[in-house]
């Protein structure tokens, strides 16, 4: 059975946000490796629109880069939405039944399935569908944003704390 696992860059003050702050190259390299282990990601509408930047080649990428675009591109991609009327290469749109939907992927697949983005993350928590929650703790304070939990706040057990660049902590959490 498949674990989902939500999974964000936060600043101390709880909030993500991609243009604020990102990943040094020790974090990057730990994402490019967690991409290259996943049996595929799971998005909404809006985050998933952000990672299709990862579909084209850039002339600029350097080689981490280009290792996490491949990364990407290869794993499956399931995208949660109403709006959307198609997804790019290698996606699959989840526009009805999302709840039966993500149950029968737990279902039929074996290995950790990353959750992108708060709203998708909050929808999936109120099903108790959140295996893990794994937070990665930036030094950075933003006073404003999307939080890491959009909505309610559920009771959690941490069960891993890792340093895992010189000053992100990895905080992993499961349902208590």
């Amino acid at each position: 059975m498949a674990k989902l696992v939500f999974g964000m860059n936060q600043s101390l003050d709880g909030y993500v946000d991609h243009m604020a702050f990102g990943p040094g190259p020790t974090l990057f390299r730990h994402f490019i490796d967690q991409a290259r282990d996943q049996v595929g990601s799971l998005y909404g509408r809006h985050l998933y629109e952000v990672m299709r930047y990862w579909d084209e080649d850039h002339p600029e990428w350097d080689a981490a880069r280009r290792d996490f675009a491949a990364a990407w591109r290869s794993q499956p991609k399931w995208v949660v939405s109403r709006s959307l009327k198609s997804v790019g290469p290698n996606a699959t749109l989840v526009d009805e039944d999302m709840e039966a939907a993500i149950r029968a992927l737990k279902a039929r697949l074996v290995g950790e399935i990353g959750v992108g983005g708060p709203d998708l993350a909050r929808s999936l928590t109120e099903l108790v569908l959140v295996d893990e929650y794994r937070i990665y703790l930036h030094p950075v304070v933003l006073g404003r944003g999307k939080p890491f939990f959009a909505g309610p706040r559920p009771r959690l057990r941490l069960v891993a704390s890792d340093l895992i660049d010189e000053d992100v902590m990895r905080l992993s959490y499961v349902p208590a």
